[in-house]
């Protein structure tokens, strides 16, 4: 029978395979243990729920750059066969960018589920990046995802999500903040602020906006409140709910379950959403009437959306679907390159 992806995706079947969280540390304590958790909580929900970016920007002390990345190349290295793990490295005007590519690209690129690059102003600092990382893997077309973090990166985000090798668009809000001069006040980059200063939210829509027009997944920035769990959920649910965000960053491992469980859709709109997938299925995808609404491909694809995420979040796949998600595993937009 037919894949889903194959027949209701199209083209957002090649991007929008990912984990809705998205967890970064840089010190090798806190980078073996986030691995480690990675593992254990795939044993829990039968699927990787969460990526492990091992973080050069922040993590690396200054002057130990070489280091650091020799680190993170060895950490990708020896993690677990089936452990989604991706680098952040400098940004592309660092004197750090060449090498820490060289050195983690160069020697764990085949380990590695994409490499984030931070402050991407504009599709040439994407193409910089993109010969570097070509240059120094032997893995075809290894995924970008950049870090927005200024005006002007926003607004190009359209062209930049329209690049091939860009897979994700993540918001980087302390640095937007503070890209403005102090005409944004310190408030801003709180959990609650940050959903009510106006060139705030402007910002996460069109970066939002711009993912969606591409086929790639936005993924929100972090709550640095990280021991109000309350504060991080109502972030969580707000971006996933009023943003149209898919994705979130993490940077405390008591962030993840309250990712998970914001992005996860409900327990009742996952068994409607198996309900019409497998009835049109059984149809071979043509229309149907469910309950006196008409459904088609449309809403088909809506529904098989709410299970793909129902996966990605750990949560129990109705019986009538579920041979759908081993198949899933190895399907081809769900591996590593995005073309």
């Amino acid at each position: 029978m037919t894949h889903p992806r194959d027949v209701l995706l199209g083209a957002q079947a090649q991007t929008g395979f990912l984990p809705v969280c998205d967890h970064y540390s840089g010190v090798e304590a806190r980078m073996r243990k986030s691995l480690q958790l990675q593992a254990e909580m795939e044993q829990e929900f039968g699927t990787c729920v969460f990526d492990v970016t091992l973080d050069c920007e922040d993590g690396a002390p200054v002057g130990l750059e070489a280091a650091h990345a020799q680190l993170v190349a060895r950490l990708a290295l020896e993690a677990a066969p089936a452990a989604r793990v991706a680098a952040r490295v400098h940004a592309v005007d660092h004197p750090a960018f060449e090498d820490d590519v060289a050195t983690i690209v160069g020697e764990a690129g085949h380990r590695l589920c994409h490499v984030m690059v931070p402050k991407v102003e504009s599709v040439d600092d994407v193409l910089r990046a993109e010969r570097a990382i070509d240059s120094a893997s032997s893995t075809p077309a290894l995924p970008i995802h950049v870090l927005i973090e200024s005006p002007a990166a926003v607004h190009r985000a359209f062209e930049i999500a329209a690049h091939p090798r860009v897979q994700s668009l993540s918001f980087g809000l302390m640095d937007f903040v503070s890209a403005h001069g102090g005409a944004i006040p310190a408030t801003g980059m709180t959990s609650a602020g940050q959903f009510s200063h106006p060139l705030v939210v402007r910002a996460k829509l069109e970066i939002a906006a711009a993912c969606h027009a591409h086929g790639k997944v936005p993924s929100h920035c972090v709550v640095t409140e990280f021991t109000h769990t309350d504060a991080l959920q109502a972030a969580a649910s707000r971006a996933a709910d009023e943003l149209g965000y898919t994705r979130m960053w993490s940077i405390h491992p008591a962030q993840i379950h309250p990712i998970l469980q914001a992005f996860a859709p409900r327990q009742d709109d996952i068994e409607i959403a198996a309900k019409i997938i497998a009835t049109a299925a059984d149809a071979d995808w043509a229309p149907i009437s469910m309950g006196g609404t008409l459904h088609d491909r449309a809403s088909y694809r809506f529904y098989w959306q709410v299970l793909e995420r129902a996966h990605r979040t750990g949560r129990a796949i109705p019986p009538a679907v579920r041979h759908w998600f081993g198949a899933l595993a190895t399907h081809p937009s769900t591996q590593k390159s995005p073309a």
